[in-house]
């Protein structure tokens, strides 16, 4: 007979095996940063820098304050813990899910977008001049490469013909990032110059083994989910996960269960913890991979959630960036926040309680947290402005 979870059985597990309610007591050191990716496999990147980039920010909504520089050289050093590509979305993953993603890679190889097609077709041999450069000359950005093309209007990042065959070489793996510099460009190499040498050797596994592979790492990092929601979580195709889903199932490792007000197929993660209770106060990014899968994030916490980013300004209902305040196991908040250097004061810009939130405990947790994050960014305040259902209380209960 099929186990039945109930709803808070359910959020329970699934905050556990994202690692939230694990805080260290004491310094977070690369052991802690390490056990996070374990769980998680990958952190999202994206180029908005508003409060801070969006791929510190996992290791901040797990573990507390950390040392930035951490993530940066399990990114940029050796031995690499983590490397970037096209994970959800562009991600640094874990570095031992590299052979994983060459039948990714090798997708793009075969099927180059149209603008790389036209490329191909008139400069047959721009691809091999600039691997040389890089080969020559080690990691460069698009303009660090030297070029005689122009870049050209007409696109949204008006790429150079040559920051376009960087991009699909770097989309089917003959070359990697060793980093992002200041300016969060890209620096490309030779993957054999940045992947671990072992990862680098590693044979290619089929496809089939690929995907069972990205679909085994995203039951374990989800806990308890629906077949979309393990295709999601590395976008892997539907077909591609049923059957990944089904060899799990025959081999035990996930089992059928019911969750009370879910009416899809679901599957639990062998060995994901039962917690019975949880204690966590975390901010969670719109890019955290807790909500990568919107469908699920209502199913679990009756939340409809949409970052604000994408949308016009007279169509947002809670702010431009807005972050999740998760109070043990429930989502209890929403704001909206900026980081202002200029004043050096974390702004909240819009602030507001989920129904059924305790109004009072969450101002006070949440405004601790807050103040805990504004430390973390090397701010010396937290300012509430006065809009959102939440902003009086939160504004009165900052520390």
């Amino acid at each position: 007979m099929t186990a039945q979870l109930t709803n808070g059985q359910a959020r329970r597990i699934a905050l556990a095996a994202q690692g939230l309610g694990r805080r260290p007591s004491g310094p977070v050191t690369m052991r802690h940063a390490q056990g996070v990716l374990d769980r998680v496999a990958q952190f999202q990147i994206d180029s908005v820098n508003v409060a801070v980039r969006a791929h510190y920010m996992p290791l901040f909504s797990r573990l507390g304050p950390y040392d930035r520089t951490l993530l940066d050289r399990a990114a940029n050093a050796s031995p690499r813990r983590v490397f970037e590509f096209w994970g959800h979305a562009a991600s640094l993953i874990d570095v031992n899910l590299q052979p994983a993603l060459h039948f990714r890679m090798a997708e793009h190889a075969d099927h180059p977008w149209h603008g790389m097609q036209r490329i191909l077709a008139e400069q047959p041999d721009l691809p091999s001049k600039v691997m040389g450069q890089i080969a020559e000359r080690g990691p460069l950005t698009a303009r660090e490469v030297d070029h005689e093309q122009e870049r050209t209007p007409g696109g949204w990042w008006n790429w150079s013909e040559v920051k376009s065959a960087l991009e699909w070489l770097f989309y089917t793996g003959e070359l990697t990032s060793a980093g992002r510099n200041s300016q969060f460009e890209r620096r490309y190499d030779l993957p054999e110059r940045v992947l671990p040498a072992a990862v680098a050797a590693a044979p290619t596994p089929t496809p089939a083994e690929s995907r069972l592979q990205l679909v085994r790492r995203a039951a374990q990092a989800l806990g308890v989910g629906t077949e979309t929601c393990f295709a999601d979580y590395f976008r892997t195709d539907r077909t591609g996960t049923r059957d990944a889903i089904a060899t799990l199932v025959a081999a035990g490792e996930l089992e059928p269960v019911g969750v009370r007000g879910w009416n899809r197929p679901t599957y639990l993660w062998h060995e994901a913890a039962r917690p019975r209770k949880l204690i966590v106060d975390a901010l969670v990014s719109p890019f955290d991979s807790l909500v990568f899968e919107r469908r699920r994030l209502l199913d679990l916490f009756g939340i409809h959630y949409r970052i604000g980013l994408y949308t016009p300004v007279e169509r947002r209902v809670h702010g431009y960036y807005v972050y999740l305040f998760v109070m043990d196991a429930t989502i209890a908040a929403r704001v909206d926040l900026k980081a202002d250097r200029a004043t050096s004061t974390l702004q909240v810009q819009a602030s507001w309680l989920e129904p059924d939130a305790p109004e009072a405990e969450t101002a006070a947790r949440l405004a601790a947290e807050l103040r805990r994050m504004a430390g973390w960014l090397g701010l010396a305040d937290v300012m509430v402005k006065p809009v959102g259902t939440l902003s009086g209380s939160l504004a009165q209960g900052r520390p």
